[in-house]
């Protein structure tokens, strides 16, 4: 065993390439588009306002499973040909962007009220105050469950093997087939997998200490 787990683990390193590059692949497609829906939440107009919350609604409330297989399957019926690593992508970021909404929805209800009034009095346009005021400061304010939702979006990348991506755990179901030691090898993906979700927490962390606002340390007179 003390052989046979090292080799395991270097084969798994390859899926876990592939792992990161679809979780970190899904997360900028989900980011953008998750941000553009928590606008269309706390709109006040009730077209934006209704059509967020249905793409939330829908995409939170099935299976991500059902959703990944629907996309797999239906893009080449209307003619539509591309890889299933694409397929799982955007299926993948399609369902964060979903669950990244209601993050950001709680990050800009959280943005105080006098910053934005005080923009608008200074000349700013409305585009202006979103881009350098309202954005930034409820990405501060929303990187902890931010990084919660890079974890499980990372853990919920390895039902992409059930399309043939090669992936982390469908490299160690390939490897489990070869070499008749399951346990080891599906010990190793957990390991991997748990080192990945470690190092994501860290990254989160380092980013939130980066944006976190300076404070002052001079003496109060």
């Amino acid at each position: 065993m003390a052989d046979g787990f090292p080799s395991i683990l270097t084969a798994l390193l390859d899926g876990a390439r592939t792992t990161l590059l679809l979780t970190a692949a899904a997360f900028l497609i989900g980011a953008p588009l998750g941000l553009l829906v928590a606008f269309g939440l706390v709109s006040t107009a009730r077209i934006p306002r209704w059509s967020a919350a249905l793409y939330r609604s829908v995409w939170r409330g099935t299976p991500i499973l059902v959703q990944l297989l629907l996309i797999f399957y239906l893009l080449p019926t209307v003619g539509v040909v591309i890889p299933s690593s694409v397929a799982a992508v955007l299926a993948l970021g399609l369902n964060t962007a979903a669950f990244q909404a209601e993050i950001y929805r709680a990050g800009l209800l959280a943005v105080p009220a006098g910053q934005i009034e005080a923009a608008t009095m200074l000349g700013f346009s409305r585009a202006a105050v979103r881009r350098h005021i309202v954005v930034p400061h409820a990405v501060r304010a929303v990187l902890p469950p931010l990084t919660s939702e890079a974890i499980l979006l990372l853990k919920n990348s390895s039902l992409v093997s059930i399309v043939a991506v090669t992936d982390l755990t469908r490299r160690a179901q390939q490897v489990a087939s070869t070499n008749f030691r399951p346990l080891e090898t599906y010990a190793s993906a957990l390991t991997v997998y748990f080192a990945l979700s470690i190092g994501l927490a860290c990254l989160g962390l380092w980013l939130e200490r980066r944006l976190r606002p300076a404070r002052r340390t001079g003496r109060q007179p």
